[in-house]
């Protein structure tokens, strides 16, 4: 079925809300998703997967060192990156200042896949970034490239798992004022999907509407309504009816 943007982040926006959590803020959140959803990645799916958990995860700010590198490395004790994402980012960009390179390593994570969104900004701030990351449940390395000027990024995805010096939870995220080379880091990489791919994907979806699967929408609607507390302060504002 086809939604609209406001519709999607309109549920999501409901379904985090109503899990009343102190870490993350739902209007960002429901970008997130409706950003990877709008360019064909499956942004509600990964949403409903990050919903299973999110009420249960440590509901904390994250640790962060600097290493003596000059590096952060970010420690989510096994929580979704959506709910802190965009602090950590801004905190990164303030310790860029007078750098020409900084690396983040995130550590206990999930939901990497929603990312997507929060470092695409990155590049309106001229700055570029690579991102890398193995995920487990379906096994397969990722990685993320948008150079500056880019409006999107490119990704490549690979079967071979590289877990030298990581782990299945972990994402590596590298801010730089200059361009990564693009041919080079994706060396060995199975799969493509470029960023005019995604471009188009995204052009389409805002004329067109936003392509999303039936049983996902559902569940996502589902979520948002099962989550709301009745007589609350946004049910009384009549917030638990669905769009």
């Amino acid at each position: 079925m086809i939604v609209s943007h406001n519709e999607l982040t309109a549920v999501v926006n409901k379904a985090f809300l109503g899990m009343r959590r102190t870490c993350g803020e739902a209007d960002i959140i429901a970008n997130m998703v409706a950003g990877l959803q709008m360019v064909g990645l499956n942004g509600i799916g990964h949403f409903n997967n990050a919903a299973q958990f999110l009420t249960a995860e440590k509901d904390c700010p994250v640790d962060i060192f600097m290493t003596n590198e000059g590096g952060l490395v970010v420690d989510l004790h096994g929580c979704s990156l959506a709910c802190h994402l965009p602090v950590v980012i801004d905190y990164a960009i303030e310790k860029m200042v007078g750098k020409k390179h900084l690396t983040i390593e995130l550590k206990n994570c999930h939901n990497r896949w929603l990312a997507y969104n929060e470092l695409v900004k990155l590049a309106a701030k001229g700055l570029a970034c690579k991102a890398q990351w193995n995920n487990g449940s379906s096994p397969q390395n990722t990685l993320y490239i948008l150079n500056q000027g880019c409006v999107s990024p490119e990704l490549f995805l690979s079967d071979h798992l590289d877990l030298t010096g990581r782990t299945l939870h972990d994402m590596t995220i590298q801010l730089s004022v200059k361009n990564f080379d693009i041919a080079g880091y994706s060396a060995g990489y199975e799969r493509h999907i470029n960023s005019s791919a995604l471009n188009s994907a995204q052009r389409d979806t805002w004329y067109d509407g936003i392509l999303v699967d039936d049983a996902e929408w559902e569940k996502l609607k589902k979520t948002a309504t099962a989550l709301l507390v009745e007589n609350s302060e946004a049910s009384v504002k009549g917030a638990g009816e669905l769009v």
